[in-house]
C-alpha cells in the first residue's frame, strides 16, 4: 500500500475536521448533518445499538451538549483514512474534555471508527462506533484512565 493521498481521503479528512469543529462549538445542527438518515450507531451510552429513527438525533445531541458548561475540547489523534470511490472509513483515538454542569470534569480518551458512503456526490456517515477498553481482571470496569 502506497502513501499517496487520494482526493477521496482528503474529502473525508476535511469532513472529519468540520465534524470536530461542530463538536467543539456544540453545534447540534451541524453534527447531525454529517450523518446519513439510515445510520447505525454503536456509541458508549445505551442502548447496544441505535438505528436511524432511534438514534439520538438533534434533540439527543442538544441534550448531551447542554450537560456541559462552555465549549468542549474534542481532538482526534492518529486518524487513519481509507477511502474508495463511494465507500470509506476512518479510525482514530478521540479525546473529549470539558466541565459538566454538575461540576464533574471530563477527560476521556476513546476509540472511534466512522464509516461513510458517498451518495449524490456527498459523503455521509452511515456507521459510528465508539468504545473504551475494559480491564480483563474480572471486574468488568471500563479502562477510563488510559492515554495514548
Amino acid at each position: 500500500m502506497g502513501s499517496r493521498t487520494t482526493t477521496e481521503e482528503v474529502a473525508i479528512r476535511t469532513l472529519v475536521d468540520a465534524w470536530i469543529r461542530a463538536m467543539r462549538t456544540k453545534n447540534a445542527d451541524a453534527v447531525v448533518s454529517f450523518f446519513a438518515p439510515d445510520n447505525v450507531m454503536f456509541v458508549m451510552e445505551p442502548p447496544l445499538q441505535s438505528v436511524s429513527g432511534s438514534s439520538p438525533g438533534k434533540k439527543g445531541v442538544e441534550e448531551w451538549f447542554a450537560s456541559f458548561e462552555g465549549p468542549l475540547g474534542y481532538d482526534v489523534r492518529d486518524l487513519r483514512v481509507h477511502a474508495g470511490r463511494d465507500v470509506a472509513f476512518c479510525h482514530g483515538l478521540n479525546h473529549l474534555t470539558g466541565a459538566k454542569v454538575d461540576g464533574e470534569k471530563v477527560d476521556l480518551w476513546f476509540r472511534e471508527t466512522l464509516c461513510f458512503v458517498k451518495t449524490g456526490g456527498s459523503w455521509k456517515i452511515v456507521h459510528e462506533h465508539e468504545s473504551v477498553p475494559f480491564y480483563m481482571d474480572g471486574s468488568g470496569r471500563a479502562a477510563l484512565d488510559l492515554t495514548p
